[in-house]
């Protein structure tokens, strides 16, 4: 009697369709993108070390072999990671219209929370995410998207740029809004406008105090309040 064909279609024994996802045909690009977006997820909630190339595969529904060949192996990987959030965050960061210095800040930041809602995996692994040793490129990586904040504050409020006391001042007003977010992103009972206006009200308080201990600063900050409320 002659063996019965199996059909194409037929699955193999022991192996049921439910357990793996179904491979699709996808541009380069779009695998591309969606292997990072899978790795955001998994680095934004566990160490870089944790994570394996069997991880992003699975939650990708790829192989793992596709996972070698866009990115060499989980560093490169991580770091493709990173720059997709870094690169999105400072593009979201750039003025869309001209305005008054307070009111342009307040509009960046709310296009910044849009990202940390959006993105979440993206901003929590950007700032929290991977190694403990930032050094390198990745501590060059997440230094690149606080300099191009900074920089947009100092252009927005026609700020100088060689002032330490300013310098200082920004740069833990910087710090108070990465805290923020990470800490919305966890807690999420402050709703998302009255966090935003506390942190443009928290960077007039910085800037007040400042204005108290350097007389360019105080002129800056007399501007500001002129500009804002006359």
């Amino acid at each position: 009697m002659a063996a019965t064909s199996r059909s194409a279609d037929t699955p193999r024994p022991g192996r049921r369709d439910s357990e793996r996802p179904a491979r699709r045909r996808l541009s380069v690009d779009r695998r591309r993108e969606e292997l990072i977006s899978a790795a955001l997820q998994l680095f934004s909630t566990k160490d870089a070390e944790s994570v394996s190339i069997d991880d992003v595969a699975a939650l990708a529904g790829a192989s793992r072999a596709l996972v070698y060949h866009y990115f060499g192996g989980k560093q490169e990987l991580y770091m493709a990671a990173l720059h997709s959030a870094a690169e999105e965050l400072q593009e979201r960061l750039r003025p869309k219209a001209p305005g008054r210095p307070l009111d342009q800040l307040a509009a960046g930041l709310t296009r910044y929370f849009d990202f940390v809602e959006a993105h979440q995996a993206g901003f929590a692994a950007l700032l929290r995410g991977g190694p403990s040793n930032r050094a390198g490129e990745v501590g060059e990586t997440i230094e690149n998207v606080r300099q191009s904040l900074f920089t947009m504050i100092l252009e927005n409020m026609s700020a100088p740029t060689s002032n330490p006391v300013l310098r200082t001042t920004l740069r833990s007003w910087i710090a108070a809004v990465e805290t923020a977010g990470l800490d919305w992103l966890e807690h999420r009972d402050v709703e998302r406008p009255r966090l935003e206006k506390m942190l443009v009200d928290y960077m007039i308080a910085l800037l007040g105090v400042a204005a108290n201990h350097d007389p360019e600063v105080h002129e800056l900050f007399d501007r500001l309040i002129h500009d804002q409320f006359d």
